[in-house]
């Protein structure tokens, strides 16, 4: 069970949620924060003749139209209806339920004047995996995640579709199932579920989790490709780094160092001077990498401990104030970036399998002793190269566009969306050119008999070869390509 609470939640946490399957649950401290916070919000409703954006008034350019209180429950269930225009492909499953969480951490720190009752109710959708179905156009990351955040609200009130064990279902049968009855928003809930940064968090946090583990394969490919291609170790020599100490780049030098230690290929006598600067310069490009990810981390473990919706409600200061903490701004810029550094693990992942099918350093053409019969390993080089090139049009930056909405009133939009679905698809394509990489890498390795890796690699090989069997006669290698994808996410 993980508690949420008002301490930091990190995305060592969030994997472990959701890598275990964990429940959520409230902590006492955040219960009560909740409730002292919608306290002093119904008080000042009921008090007071202010005008508070998004509370007694109308949203966007219609922020001077002010509502009656007798209609500022329909009001948030307009709210949320109207919003309800995503278009597109669905977002996908894990994508959802890290909506789901981080909307909860971000409403439950207390500033945002929403019901216990409707926070338990997305712990609930959580914890018996309900995920609304939610699209993945339609939010300009700017004013929140309006769309998504809206088709991630529709089922509190029996609206919408979500989806149970996989069926998609209308969210009112759901409900019924479960005995759940929908919730009624009360006034400012609509607002505080739809501002928020939690779609383009989500997105984010996945591809950051994923990064880490692509890191360490991308390096775990090079070490092999450097032996494969029978390369010189001394440009991963530790005093070469010691003078250009970069975190990522004396990092990925001592990896590579590790993974070949003992290895016979690494120590034995070379012909060549140097080697191509995909396998040379490994430390330098996937340490810059490692230092990009590693700034991304930092900015989005702010992001999911912040409070992101409008207005803001600080009832020991007796304050509600207007803002914009809902621009994604501070998360569109790095997950570009993100995408760039990842997309350049790719990059030079598929220049190492070019390398490899060359024909040189005594190693055949296309790794086939019986060229021209046979093709070998010639076209899914092919397939990297276009998966490579579709990654550096999904890095065009989405952070440097901005379309006036909202009647002029949001004039300047993050587009941080789009960024976070960019590199949602970065990261399945780097995932594919490694493991083309790894295929290509162990094929060349069967023309270095008898000469040896390190015991590490062997090992490694070994397994994979249970899996994927070395290459003779031409086969269909799309099957290969597939069974060594599932082998390099054990």
């Amino acid at each position: 069970m993980h508690h949420i609470s008002p301490n930091l939640l990190t995305l060592e946490q969030v994997a472990g949620v959701l890598r275990d399957g964990s429940k959520i649950s409230l902590s006492d401290e955040s219960a009560q924060r909740i409730r002292h916070c919608r306290q002093y919000l119904e008080d000042k409703i009921i008090n007071s003749d202010d005008t508070f954006y998004g509370i007694n008034t109308g949203f966007g350019s219609l922020c001077n139209v002010q509502i009656g209180k007798h209609e500022l429950e329909e009001l948030q269930l307009n709210l949320i209806k109207s919003h309800a225009c995503g278009m597109g492909d669905e977002v996908p499953a894990d994508v959802v339920r890290l909506m789901l969480l981080l909307k909860i951490q971000g409403l439950s720190l207390g500033y945002s004047g929403v019901q216990l009752a409707t926070i338990q109710r997305l712990i609930d959708f959580y914890n018996h995996d309900v995920l609304p179905v939610i699209f993945q156009q339609g939010s300009l990351g700017a004013s929140g995640d309006l769309a998504p955040l809206a088709h991630l609200s529709l089922p509190l009130e029996g609206l919408g579709e979500v989806r149970l064990n996989g069926e998609r279902m209308p969210a009112s049968a759901a409900l019924e199932k479960f005995g759940w009855q929908p919730i009624r928003l009360k006034a400012k809930e609509g607002l505080a579920l739809l501002n928020g940064t939690q779609f383009c968090q989500a997105y984010g946090v996945w591809c950051l989790l994923e990064a880490r583990r692509l890191f360490d394969l991308a390096n775990r490919c090079a070490a092999l490709s450097l032996d494969a291609f029978d390369c010189r170790p001394s440009p991963f020599n530790e005093l070469l780094h010691k003078i250009r100490p970069h975190e990522g780049q004396l990092k990925v030098a001592e990896k590579i160092r590790n993974l070949l230690k003992n290895s016979e290929i690494a120590v034995r006598e070379k012909i060549s001077v140097q080697d191509p600067y995909a396998f040379r310069c490994v430390p330098q490009v996937h340490g810059a990498s490692y230092d990009a990810i590693a700034h991304v981390e930092r900015i989005f473990l702010t992001e999911i401990n912040s409070v992101t919706d409008n207005p803001t409600i600080f009832p020991d200061d007796d304050a509600i104030l207007s803002g914009g903490n809902f621009h994604a701004q501070p998360l569109a810029l790095p997950l570009d970036y993100l995408a760039i550094a990842l997309a350049e693990l790719g990059s030079i992942s598929e220049r190492r399998t070019y390398q490899l099918i060359s024909g040189q350093r005594g190693l055949p053409a296309f790794l086939t002793n019986r060229g021209g019969l046979h093709s070998g390993l010639m076209i899914p080089q092919y397939t990297a190269a276009s998966i490579v090139s579709q990654n550096k049009q999904l890095c065009t930056p989405a952070s440097v566009d901005t379309i006036v909405s909202s009647n002029g009133q949001e004039d300047h939009v993050s587009m941080g969306a789009n960024a976070a679905t960019k590199a949602y698809r970065v990261v399945e394509n780097v995932e594919r050119v490694l493991a083309i990489e790894w295929m290509t890498a162990a094929q060349a390795m069967e023309f270095r008999r008898p000469a040896r890796t390190s015991p590490q690699m062997e090992t490694m090989l070994e397994e994979y070869r249970k899996a994927v069997p070395a290459l003779g006669p031409d086969r269909v290698l799309h099957d290969d390509m597939q069974k060594t994808l599932a082998f390099l996410k054990k």
